[in-house]
């Protein structure tokens, strides 16, 4: 009886409960929390976060091109409705959005299109400080080449003479090459070719954001092997020969984490992907300034916004533009503030050099998790980028790197958490044909160091150091005079 009595008790207390959250509450599949859009060049992103795993249908309407996503089981509420306001009038894919009830239990948004896109819609489980997300990512139909940024950038700022078919100065001194190496650049000829078409000059803030897809770039094909240099272009233009133009020099340069990955957090609220973005701006506008032995270099950023890219894209996109090297910039976090200096890491084949090395590379490592990736259609790509077995020569020419860099780093009175380069598994720096390495600027966990990151000073002061590495390690290491298979 007095079981009966405790159970019925235990039920008209779950009834009152029930009474006081209200049928609207009860009814409802899951809450959404936020919503978040990130614009940018590659994609844009827009991410619905809830309390529970949204399940969505999407269809894609063209002439005009627009995108109607169906959400079930949820009703309209204040956090949805705050999507109309979060579209800017830069983005580059979205004109705008409309969203509403479609029917009971059903939420649609339908996204005016600037461009036809080809959508990616997935869904992510809780992790971080996320919650369930689903995720609707806009890709341009024709995604655009990173080679066409760089062409666009240097046919901007080359001399004509370069471009147009005029012998170089006596002054100009080719990069050095060593046995075996080609001496014909094939990124000349590709950027003769495109001298020659009638285009508006790019500006060196849009040549990593073009404002529509760009179509495939044209393969030059390897020069003959002859003896004799090919004969000039008979015509007053012409078509510039890769003995006519010059060897340029790529340094990828890879802001970490973007986007969804806010990356590492300062006690005051600085996030580490703003503020590895702000240096990685400084070092390029030294990189682009800069020349290896009369021959132009030239920055390539892996990401130039507030967008997540993921790991695996991250090498890839280096490979595809041949970078002669890969500098990924992070700012370093721990479990106690104590913890302080900068630190180089470059790639370890075995174990890491250190216990702190190893939970840092775990630790990065896990960005695509934070940041989010579509694993059914990134998967296949994203495994082969980090299966790459890198090769004993690029972990020693990063060890070299790395090394130039730290004691630059050094000299501008930085404390340094390592004297020496260290070394582990980080998914980043696995390009096996391209010098790879990955700076910790400070500890943003650190009150004093994330007031120097915040300090517009010493950015320039660590982009200067940078830019001073990466020249002695050119200085004892030239580059290839290398054919580039485009």
């Amino acid at each position: 009886m007095r079981a009966s009595g405790l159970k019925r008790r235990a039920l008209l207390q779950g009834g009152s409960i029930a009474l006081l959250l209200g049928i609207h509450e009860i009814a409802q599949g899951a809450t959404i929390v936020a919503v978040r859009v990130w614009p940018a060049s590659d994609y844009t992103r827009v991410t619905i976060e809830s309390d529970g795993r949204l399940n969505s249908q999407q269809l894609v309407v063209g002439s005009p091109p627009r995108l109607a996503v169906d959400i079930n089981g949820i009703d309209l509420n204040p956090a949805l409705r705050e999507l109309v306001g979060k579209i800017k009038p830069d983005d580059p894919y979205i004109n705008g959005l409309r969203v509403g009830q479609f029917a009971p239990g059903v939420v649609r948004i339908v996204f005016d299109l600037k461009q036809a896109v080809a959508p990616q819609v997935f869904s992510l489980a809780p992790v971080a400080a996320y919650k369930d997300r689903l995720v609707l990512d806009l890709y341009p139909q024709q995604a655009a080449d990173p080679l066409e940024s760089l062409i666009a950038e240097r046919l901007r700022d080359a001399p004509k003479t370069a471009v147009a078919g005029a012998a170089p100065s006596s002054g100009d001194t080719p990069a050095p090459s060593r046995p075996g190496a080609e001496a014909a650049d094939p990124l000349g000829d590709l950027m003769a070719q495109q001298s020659t078409r009638a285009a508006p000059p790019v500006s060196v803030t849009q040549a990593n954001r073009p404002s529509a897809p760009v179509g495939p770039l044209p393969i030059p094909m390897p020069p003959p092997a002859v003896s004799a240099p090919p004969p000039p272009a008979t015509s007053g233009r012409g078509v510039a020969t890769a003995s006519q133009t010059d060897r340029i020099i790529i340094v990828a340069l890879d802001p970490g984490h973007g986007g969804e990955d806010p990356g590492a957090m300062g006690p005051n609220g600085t996030r580490e992907k703003d503020i590895v973005l702000q240096i990685a701006h400084r070092l390029r506008e030294r990189i682009n300034a800069s020349s290896v032995n009369g021959n132009p270099m030239r920055a390539f950023l892996t990401r130039d916004a507030d967008f997540f890219v993921p790991l695996g894209v991250r090498v890839q996109k280096a490979r595809r533009v041949q970078a002669d090297l890969f500098v990924s910039i992070h700012a370093d976090a721990f479990t106690t503030p104590e913890a302080k200096g900068a630190s180089v890491f470059a790639l370890s084949q075995g174990g890491a050099s250190s216990s702190a090395a190893r939970w840092l590379a775990n630790k990065e490592n896990q960005a695509d998790k934070v940041g989010g990736v579509n694993v059914g259609n990134h998967e296949a790509q994203v495994q082969r980028a980090l299966l790459d077995m890198s090769t004993t020569a690029q972990i020693n020419d990063s060890l070299k790197l790395g090394g130039a860099m730290l004691g630059e780093i050094r000299g501008i009175g930085a404390r340094l958490h390592k004297a020496q380069v260290e070394q582990a598994g980080f998914a980043v720096l696995k390009a096996p044909d391209i010098p790879s390495v990955l700076v910790e600027t400070a500890f943003i966990s650190n009150p004093e160091e994330e007031a120097k990151l915040r300090s517009t000073a010493y950015q320039e002061d660590l982009a200067d150091a940078l830019m001073r590495g990466i020249q002695r390690y050119f200085a004892q290491n030239p580059p290839l005079a290398r054919s580039r298979q485009l």
